[in-house]
């Protein structure tokens, strides 16, 4: 295949004509891709996908990761391992591309791989490696873990992703008109820009779109000038040059504050994260718009097909059936990995995504008389499984995995499963009977997992934040953790309150429907599932990019 002139290997809509760059540290693709760690790529992934779907003039531009995120195993007592296991992908292809950029006032060769669309039936998605042996070994290592933790490695990341992406678009003659900013790790590409264009930063600016999903300005990356200056980050630009062009009055370099005042315009990822980021940086002159875009996933990779033609067929024999067969599957797993027998008659819970402290994966285990009387409770029995990785390097996230972990050994009906990716992902959606989401209001920008877990037959329970207000009309699709006055409340007074709530709800209305009035039940099942359908499948969401991002 020919990469000089490059246009995507399939017929455009005339709708979606116009050519995009779509810049993400992360793709999920699909599970033999391991260049993801969550969220992100997992939204990454499912845009690429409609894209192709949809036949848009779209193509990714990501990291080749040497040691993807990192492989999730177990220490001998089956706390948490972090393994780093080089990955092999026969099926990229080789585009005999190699470039330099700069990082550190260096030369640093760049080596390119190319994802054809049909392999997975996504659109076109370019992949950057450094690890290559015309390359020292200090730089080889830029393309070797995902969100490395040493901050000059970081830097050095996004600038490949942003310089040398913008690089490679030029070289294979695609010409985008607009460069779309999956978060700012790739914002390195707007001074390679600013240069191209005679330092014009309004032609920059006509070109580059942005998508923030961080809810509160602290989570915000921001890195020292100075070292992103001594990195080569700013493509030759001096400091001075670059706090006049970009705004910024101190020494630390915000990565989201420079892309909304570079972008013509920006999108949060749900309505309320698209609320709460104009209110956040409202005190910031010369920001662009930001408007909402909400956060969905491709159904056609996601849904249980079989679930969907039983629903439309109405054969509520055949959904009960089929549900309890992919409770059986996914049980496989659980008895894999921990010894444990789950019965697919029992009420399963679902909790699973990314460890981090405001997702609170432990909170319902922290008030333990009302846990042991959950877990115990023979006249409406439950299980409960617990999956989902921490950053390698957060300690408290890793502790939260173990305590769980260590908990779990009591109980016969409770699990904690590891490697949680695409694969393992979709099989615990497809055995959950309530996908527990629990988020610290309002942490969460969008949350996607709810979605596929809703088109797998799984009934959502959430604190109200990210996607939900969109969604869950409680007691109809879905079931919701009813809103406080949290802006007045310490953490610990929202954390006792939303637990609170959810025991309420789960004892009071969601196990008593289950066992005592399951065609109720199963009607909200179908429900959610006719609701997520269309609203939040990637296609609807890819079409909004084009409508109001790209125009």
């Amino acid at each position: 295949m020919s990469f000089t002139n490059f246009k995507v290997p399939y017929p455009v809509e005339q709708n979606y004509s116009k050519r995009v760059a779509y810049f993400s540290m992360e793709f999920a693709v699909h599970q033999p891709l391991k260049i993801y760690s969550g969220g992100l790529g997992f939204l990454a992934g499912s845009h690429l996908r409609s894209a192709y779907e949809l036949r848009q003039n779209l193509i990714g531009i990501g990291i080749l990761w040497k040691y993807g995120y990192y492989d999730q195993e177990r220490n001998q007592d089956q706390t948490l391992d972090v393994a780093w296991n080089e990955k092999n992908y026969y099926f990229l292809e080789d585009t005999g591309i190699k470039f330099q950029i700069n990082v550190h006032e260096h030369p640093v060769w760049v080596k390119v791989f190319y994802l054809n669309p049909e392999t997975f039936k996504s659109a076109p998605l370019f992949l950057l490696s450094t690890d290559t042996p015309e390359n020292d070994y200090v730089s080889q290592t830029i393309t070797h873990r995902l969100y490395d933790a040493n901050v000059a490695t970081k830097v050095a990341q996004y600038i490949l992703l942003g310089v040398g992406g913008a690089k490679l678009m030029d070289i294979l003659g695609f010409n985008p008109e607009i460069y779309h900013l999956n978060e700012a790790h790739g914002l390195s590409a707007a001074f390679y820009l600013y240069n191209k264009f005679n330092r014009k930063i309004d032609e920059v600016r006509k070109r580059l779109v942005f998508t923030t999903h961080t809810p509160e300005e602290a989570g915000n990356e921001k890195h020292d000038i100075f070292l992103c200056h001594k990195m080569s980050y700013f493509c030759g630009l001096s400091v001075d040059e670059v706090k006049k062009l970009t705004g910024i009055t101190d020494d630390a370099f915000n990565h989201s504050l420079v892309a909304l005042r570079f972008a013509h315009i920006a999108n949060g990822v749900s309505e309320l994260h698209g609320h709460v980021s104009r209110a956040m940086w409202s005190k910031y002159d010369d920001i662009c718009p930001i408007i909402s875009i909400t956060n969905a996933q491709n159904y056609r990779y996601w849904a249980d097909k079989q679930l969907y033609r039983f629903r439309e067929a109405a054969d509520d024999y055949g959904i009960d059936d089929r549900k309890k067969y992919l409770k059986k599957r996914a049980f496989d797993i659980v008895a894999d990995q921990t010894g444990k027998l789950f019965n697919p008659d029992v009420f399963t819970i679902v909790w699973a995504r990314r460890f981090a402290g405001y997702k609170r994966a432990s909170l319902i285990t922290t008030d333990e008389q009302r846990f042991r009387k959950l877990v115990t409770n023979s006249k409406y029995p439950v299980q409960i499984i617990w999956a989902g990785k921490p950053y390698p390097v957060d300690h408290p996230a890793i502790s939260e995995f173990n305590q769980l972990v260590y908990l779990s050994r009591e109980y016969k009906n409770v699990a904690v499963l590891t490697g949680y990716e695409l694969a393992l992902s979709k099989r615990l959606k497809q055995a959950a009977d309530c996908w527990l989401n629990n988020p610290r209001v309002p942490r969460e920008a969008s949350g996607t997992s709810g979605m596929t877990a809703a088109m797998n037959g799984a009934v959502n329970f959430s604190t109200d934040d990210g996607w939900i207000p969109e969604f869950i009309n409680h007691g109809h699709n879905g079931f919701v953790v009813p809103k406080a006055d949290y802006a007045n409340m310490t953490t610990h007074d929202q954390d006792r309150y939303d637990l609170n709530k959810i025991y309420e709800i789960l004892e009071n209305e969601i196990l008593p429907l289950y066992y005592d009035n399951y065609n109720t039940w199963r009607q909200i099942m179908k429900n959610g599932m006719e609701d997520v359908r269309f609203r939040f499948d990637s296609n609807r969401m890819a079409n909004e990019y084009y409508e109001l991002l790209y125009k």
